[in-house]
């Protein structure tokens, strides 16, 4: 049996690359979709235009503003674009600053910062007679604040609220590096300098709190003595909590909340347009990052609400990248280069598992079943099946997270629905593997639609960290797993579930096909 004539047939021209060839199933719904579609699946990271060459004028290039003038077998060639204003280059490159962290904390050894001058010198020495007569430094309190000091200031750099075992991982890097401060009277020779630096941070976290920092003022103004009947000091506290890097970020310098949200308008007025700047609305989207965060962490509105403020977040590209601002982290490159090594072996535990009996095995069954019956077995295919069955393995309720229709039947009732993606098919196929497009539901409304399944899975786990929305419990599992094992985001707590699915995937042996 021939494959169906595809929606796009494209020969695309790169810079400095070979032509590649690209079928598309279905024809995207606009310029700005296509230019995704070809960035992702190009692997491109910079903003691109396209022309085509235009068969009313004997093939010469035109610029592709309207996605119904493209011919079904088209030549599209790609040019990478400058800064397309001079107000973008002259007003907000200066609105445009960096992240507060450009760092997720370090997995290795942590890095021990250099100590003052004079207390370097007598670490130097003391380092050398611990070696020599095995004689422990006297560490005088001038000196034990210096060393503390500076331990929070670079801790601080990489996170606010450091976990227990994290300090530990600091204070066995401190001993390590300069062993005449070991402790010896302490099991592991560094437990005291632990909890000093655990009261430190505390210390330094109130500095920062009196100096500005909004990562650490947003729990300021708690029960005290002087206020007994404010909200208590441990409720409501507002830290990161799945590996964010960049949580709560300061203004930019010189900058205050009505500035950034003459930008915010700005965005808005710009989605609004036919042909978007996007170029434009990226720069503003990353100058207005911190009054983003503040609305969504502090303020906390409805989504449709957080939405109708920041349009751009129902663009693909802007989802990635507002995931890269929290995060530091490349969404798509990393998620399916895990996603893509594990898959065999994925599969394979998959197919274990629905060999045997009970409604889990079943279930289990039933999609492989799907799977098999596909006529290509594709990269695409297995990752649509393999994120499938994934919640069914690891017990999660599918039944909110999965949900489908025929493209001219009445949308369901997604009332009620915290988080979901809905597939819409057509009557004569309603396989999820030839989906028309899959829309992502937040909170009962359809957020935005792509056309995979496995991008719209993506990009609806971006959503929760861009929104700061809670993992659903019933799904708690699944994104975890996506978290913590395919993306390495606080990788080293792992629930006992988790923690079994890793170490089969990481088991040596053999993998049967795909």
């Amino acid at each position: 049996m021939t494959d169906a004539s595809p929606a796009l047939l494209l020969r695309v021209v790169i810079p400095d690359q070979p032509p590649r060839k690209l079928k598309l199933r279905s024809r995207p719904d606009s310029v700005d979709s296509l230019i995704l579609t070809l960035k992702r699946e190009l692997e491109l990271d910079l903003d691109v235009d396209l022309l085509y060459e235009d068969p009313d004028f004997d093939g010469k290039l035109t610029a592709l503003t309207d996605i119904n003038e493209l011919p079904q077998k088209s030549v599209v060639h790609i040019t990478f674009s400058q800064d397309s204003s001079s107000i973008a280059s002259t007003v907000l490159l200066s609105d445009v600053s960096s992240p507060e962290r450009l760092s997720r904390w370090p997995p290795g050894p942590f890095p021990i910062p250099t100590f003052s001058f004079d207390v370097e010198l007598k670490l130097r020495d003391g380092n050398a007679e611990f070696e020599k007569n095995n004689t422990h430094l006297i560490v005088t309190r001038d000196m034990k604040h210096n060393i503390l000091d500076n331990l929070a200031s670079t801790i601080y750099g990489f996170k606010a609220y450091p976990s227990d075992k994290e300090i530990a991982k600091a204070a066995e890097a401190l001993v390590a590096k300069h062993p005449c401060l070991t402790e010896a009277g302490s099991e592991t020779g560094w437990n005291g300098w632990k909890n000093s630096i655990k009261f430190k941070m505390g210390n330094y976290r109130n500095k920062m709190r009196w100096a500005g920092c909004t990562e650490v003022a947003v729990n300021a103004g708690k029960r005290s003595k002087s206020h007994p009947h404010r909200e208590s000091s441990h409720s409501n506290i507002k830290r990161p909590k799945r590996a964010e890097v960049n949580f709560l970020p300061n203004f930019p310098k010189g900058k205050d909340e009505s500035h950034l949200e003459e930008l915010r308008q700005t965005i808005v007025d710009e989605c609004q347009k036919t042909e978007k700047d996007l170029s434009l609305i990226r720069k503003l989207m990353e100058a207005t990052f911190p009054l983003r965060r503040q609305t969504v962490v502090v303020s906390c509105p409805p989504v449709n609400e957080i939405m109708d403020l920041w349009p751009a977040l129902k663009m693909e590209s802007e989802i990635y990248t507002e995931y890269q601002r929290i995060t530091n982290q490349n969404l798509p490159n990393t998620f399916y280069a895990e996603l893509d090594r594990h898959l065999p072996r994925m599969m394979t535990l998959f197919r274990q598992k629905a060999a045997k009996t009970g409604k889990t095995a079943d279930a289990l069954a039933s999609i492989l079943k799907l799977h098999d019956e596909q006529e290509s077995h594709d990269i695409h295919s297995r990752r649509t099946t393999a994120l499938q069955a994934l919640p069914l393995y690891l017990r999660d309720d599918v039944a909110e997270l999965f949900r489908t229709c025929t493209d001219d039947s009445d949308e369901p009732d997604l009332d009620g629905v915290v988080l979901g993606l809905l597939t819409f098919s057509s009557e004569n196929d309603a396989s999820i593997y030839n989906a028309l497009r899959v829309s992502v539901v937040i909170e009962g409304a359809i957020v935005m639609s792509v056309l995979r399944h496995t991008d719209a899975f993506l990009v609806l786990f971006g959503l929760m960290y861009a929104l700061h929305l809670s993992y659903p419990k019933a799904l708690n599992n699944t994104f975890e797993f996506v978290q913590k094992v395919l993306l390495g985001l606080d990788g080293g707590k792992l629930s006992p579930k988790l923690q079994t699915m890793k170490n089969d995937l990481t088991r040596v042996g053999s993998v049967r096909g795909v």
